[in-house]
């Protein structure tokens, strides 16, 4: 019986993806089939520790279709189809394998969440919310910026892991603590992809409040900070 239940738990947490409803204005836009990452690219993981720093002058240089792949694989993508519990393995840890962080990824013409199961971008919202997923204070740094992430927390995956069912994924205050440090670990992975690839990153606070708005995110989910890539801006 506990292990049906648990594939029953496995079978949920794998399907589709965890986005419940989103804007009208997306209907206009298409998913966005990603890239197989190229795993055999870029610095030595030393190299990269070398020259990770955050570089607030930001170009709007587009980055290539294979680039916004491998970023996203690089950041939380399933790198082995079993990991713990059954379920696919990822790029960065989480607290008892919840993998309760979602990526959006805000782009000119609209803003995606990623899907790191299918590998590919599914429309949440139409329009260019790249300004609203910085700090009001810090518009004016990289705004014209060609991918701004956006982390959104899913208290939900937490508490209904199929994972190791821990008494401390239920207490709020304990529920914060492991989504800020598993968002911490994602975006530490952008930081070491950027820099072993000639980007660089700048992970920064975001408007909350208006981005729960704008993507239609349930009362159970929470968006957290937002991190800015692309190529630095000439001097």
């Amino acid at each position: 019986m506990k292990n049906a239940m648990a594939k029953k738990r496995i079978s949920k947490f794998t399907e589709k993806d965890s986005v419940t409803s989103v804007h009208s204005s997306a209907k206009d836009l298409s998913p966005i089939k990603l890239m197989k990452p190229e795993t055999d690219k870029g610095k030595s993981v030393l190299k990269a520790l070398q020259l990770r720093k955050t570089v607030r002058e930001i170009s709007d240089k587009k980055i290539s279709l294979q680039v916004l792949s491998n970023l996203l694989w690089a950041a939380c993508g399933v790198n082995r189809k079993k990991g713990p519990f059954g379920i696919p393995g990822r790029t960065a840890a989480t607290a008892s394998n919840s993998q309760e962080i979602d990526l959006y990824v805000a782009l000119k013409e609209g803003t995606y969440h990623y899907d790191p199961f299918k590998h590919y971008l599914i429309p949440v919202a139409a329009g260019d919310l790249r300004s609203m997923a910085i700090g009001r204070g810090q518009v004016n740094f990289g705004n014209k910026a060609p991918v701004r992430l956006i982390y959104v927390a899913d208290i939900d995956r937490l508490i209904h892991t199929p994972g190791y069912q821990e008494p401390g994924l239920l207490n709020t205050e304990i529920q914060k603590s492991y989504y800020y440090v598993d968002t911490g670990l994602i975006a530490g992975n952008v930081y070491l992809f950027a820099a072993s690839t000639g980007l660089v990153a700048w992970f920064h606070n975001c408007d909350k409040s208006g981005l729960e708005e704008k993507l239609n995110l349930r009362v159970d989910q929470r968006v957290l900070f937002g991190q800015t890539v692309g190529y630095k801006r000439k001097a």
